[in-house]
């Protein structure tokens, strides 16, 4: 009676066990809302060979609820207010009022501190430090960033020119920088070495930046906020661009050039350099390419030049997001590591494939290369259509373009070159962007006078590079910002600061 008592007690046992590991092996399943583009071909959320590999995966079953482009804001904004709102939302706006407010009421988990967990998320915490705190609200990150290129803000020059004047590499220092804008700067008459216009922040910020200024405002040795332009560095990049000046480097009409010239200048060979957003090389290298027969590289792009000291700082000319993906109070806490879990496989190399691209087979092919391709002939679009279309919109790159395998780019040998640099130097020097400490925090009085406080440096610096003033002069403008609300704006911040780093 015993052995079959303890034989029954083991079979109850062994069911029990095989219970629990049947309701384990349950999909966890992820609502998420996305945004909707029109499309011919309906999607379809069952027998869906992508979603089934995310959840063979992942052990997350997708349950995805669409919302039309057109209307996404409205469907956002009504989102929130569901009590059985997803548990994933992707924003197009990380910093909109509502996100924000929803935010400080407690509306969406903090991230702050997961996102750092680099033994249980790699890939998120492998995001940059700089963006992260760029999409924070009030210090604390509520969200995860829909990656942008970044820094992708640096510089791009004449490589076929500069051959010709004896550089052969692409400068590495700013010394080096300095020696090849001053032989461009006199390589022909009537042409000038620095493609400057009316749109002079993005120059300025380049070269400040790069001599060691704060990006837009700074944290020194004792906690405190002040303004980028009282840095030494700030002036020293200033000084440069005068230098530039002086020497016949940048065309004295500069404040004057509507941004719309700015590409024919260069096509023009009117000017051989340009601080500016560095895909722009590929793009002019395209024009060459068609438009002026150009059979070798004829631009090349750079970022990330070493200093005196051997450091480097970028000048990031966007956050790095467009958006986020923002995770509601519908996860429970005791959910949250799973749904994390899965946020950190969508940013893995095979998260982000399948995400951007879906999966070989069923919406591209691989080429002998290793390059991914879509195949003419097959199902290859409609399936697209069916089981991967507007999927992307989940995608983020926290930790950058991870994707394996890649797209191929098609174009002549130097187009292609310059367009895989552009991707090569976004991830080797993000991780020296300088972020803008203060980008989180509102102020009042910023609200209210910005835009002429903002004029009042930006006008005294191109005053000051066109050497219209002296360094006297430039002081007197930035004493006069202070005292017109610029002090208090640098107040204000510090009591923000100050309350999120106690």
């Amino acid at each position: 009676m015993k052995k079959l008592v303890a034989l029954m007690l083991a079979l109850v046992m062994a069911l029990t066990a095989m219970s629990i590991a049947m309701a384990e092996e349950e999909p966890f399943v992820v609502t998420v809302l996305l945004p909707q583009f029109p499309s011919e071909i309906d999607f379809q959320q069952e027998n869906n060979p992508i979603f089934d590999y995310i959840e063979a995966q992942t052990g997350v079953r997708l349950q995805i609820k669409w919302g039309a482009n057109d209307q996404y804001s409205t469907i956002f904004n009504t989102e929130l207010t569901d009590d059985n709102k997803a548990m994933l939302i992707s924003a197009t706006d990380a910093k909109a009022p509502v996100v924000v407010d929803t935010a400080r009421a407690g509306g969406f988990w903090e991230l702050t501190d997961y996102v750092k967990d680099a033994e249980e998320y790699p890939y998120l915490a492998a995001g940059s430090a700089a963006v992260y705190q760029n999409m924070s609200i009030d210090g604390k990150l509520y969200g995860l960033p829909r990656g942008r290129a970044f820094p992708r803000g640096g510089i791009y020059y004449r490589w076929d020119i500069a051959n010709e004047l004896g550089f052969d590499k692409a400068p590495e220092t700013i010394e080096e920088l300095t020696e090849l804008a001053e032989a461009l700067a006199t390589y022909k008459e009537d042409t000038y070495c620095l493609n400057m216009c009316s749109y002079t922040a993005g120059t300025i910020s380049v070269i400040t930046v790069a001599m060691g200024a704060p990006n837009t405002w700074g944290i020194d040795e004792d906690g405190n906020v002040y303004p980028a332009h009282t840095d030494p560095a700030y002036l020293e990049g200033l000084n440069w661009l005068r230098h530039l000046y002086e020497i016949g480097g940048i065309d004295p009409n500069f404040a004057q050039i509507s941004t719309a010239d700015w590409d024919p200048i260069e096509r023009q060979e009117k000017a051989y350099m340009r601080f500016d957003c560095m895909d722009n090389a590929h793009r002019q290298q395209k024009w060459f390419d068609d438009n002026a027969g150009a059979t070798g590289l004829i631009w090349m792009s750079v970022c990330g030049l070493e200093k005196e000291d051997g450091t480097i700082s970028v000048w990031p000319q966007n956050p790095g997001y467009a958006g986020a993906v923002l995770v509601t109070k519908s996860v429970k806490e005791e959910d949250l590591p799973k749904v994390l879990k899965f946020l950190d496989w969508c940013n893995s190399p095979d998260g982000q494939t399948v995400i951007n691209a879906g999966l070989q087979g069923v919406t591209y092919e691989v080429d002998e290369e290793g390059y991914r391709y879509t195949p003419e002939d097959g199902d290859y679009s409609t399936n697209e259509g069916k089981y991967h279309q507007n999927l992307n919109q989940l995608g983020m790159g926290v930790p950058g373009d991870l994707e394996s395998p890649r797209a191929k780019y098609v174009g002549s040998e130097a187009w292609v070159f310059a367009r895989e640099r552009y991707d090569e130097l976004n991830r080797e020097y993000a991780k020296y962007a300088v972020a803008n400490p203060c980008l989180p925090y509102t102020r009042e009085t910023y609200v209210a006078h910005g835009k002429e406080l903002d004029d009042i440096i930006s006008n005294a610096a191109v005053q000051y590079i066109a050497c219209l003033i002296t360094e006297d002069e430039l002081r007197a403008e930035w004493d006069r910002w202070a005292e017109q609300g610029g002090n208090a704006v640098t107040s204000e911040l510090n009591e923000l600061y100050q309350a999120d780093h106690q």
